[in-house]
């Protein structure tokens, strides 16, 4: 069924609107919380068809928000490593994202981020960094999974912390690379019909209310140690990541 702002009723707007201002906070400080939060509520409002296409669209905001808030900590060199792979794999992804199933990946890409934490710090102390080429097809992966699902930014942020960022440089490069991944994605779901007038118009007033969320998260980040901020990191991985799992195995 076609998409109507009419349909959207006031107290729906208001529930949208608080959720991406809160998610908006979250995703300030852990890197993400944008795409693992908003389908709860939007999913029974404008269709579980519509989300990835809205997301993309409220994702430019709060990825820019959160670029200006923190520009000076990216790491353009690890930006410029992983894009080259991530972009056209995120397009291609993008358009086929209505014929994909998505429920077998959503049960693999859960388990794996669950356990990516205690991997990680066991490959930490055996030496084990994310370097150099290594980082284009960790770019590819982050794509090609962005592309057809939302909440994909724990991949990449998990990819960040192996390539040995932390605190607001994790923020700052994650920002970065989403805007350009957030562009591709959203003119390819414009390109392919994905994105009606009515539908942009919702995203962009959900967008605008992410914005705020990301300056309050500046202020949190600049008295949090990095020590503190790599744990929480931690435990937001593993919290999306079941989040991430739990959809797969119960979600339609």
């Amino acid at each position: 069924m076609a998409f109507s702002l009419a349909d959207v009723s006031l107290a729906e707007a208001a529930l949208v609107a608080g959720t991406a201002f809160g998610a908006s906070i979250i995703g300030g400080m852990a890197g993400y919380g944008t795409g693992l939060l908003m389908p709860l509520v939007l999913v029974p409002i404008i269709g579980a068809e519509n989300v990835v296409p809205v997301i993309a669209v409220t994702a430019l905001f709060t990825n820019a928000s959160r670029f200006i808030a923190l520009r000076a900590a990216v790491d353009w060199r690890k930006a410029a490593l992983m894009l080259p792979l991530a972009l056209p794999l995120t397009m291609a992804s993008a358009y086929g994202f209505t014929r994909l199933d998505n429920r077998g990946a959503s049960i693999l890409i859960g388990t794996m981020l669950i356990v990516l934490v205690p991997l990680r710090r066991w490959l930490s102390h055996a030496g084990f960094r994310l370097q150099g080429w290594q980082l284009m097809p960790a770019g590819g992966v982050y794509g090609f999974v962005s592309g057809a699902s939302t909440g994909a930014g724990v991949i990449l942020i998990s990819f960040l912390m192996a390539a040995g960022l932390t605190g607001p440089a994790v923020i700052a490069t994650d920002a970065a690379i989403s805007i350009a991944i957030g562009l591709a994605k959203a003119s390819t779901f414009g390109f392919n019909a994905a994105l009606p007038l009515p539908l942009l118009v919702f995203a962009l007033i959900i967008g605008c209310a992410t914005v705020p969320g990301a300056f309050l998260a500046k202020r949190l980040l600049d008295v949090i140690p990095v020590r503190l901020h790599t744990l929480m990191l931690e435990a937001v991985i593993v919290l999306g990541g079941a989040i991430v799992l739990a959809r797969g195995l119960f979600g339609r």
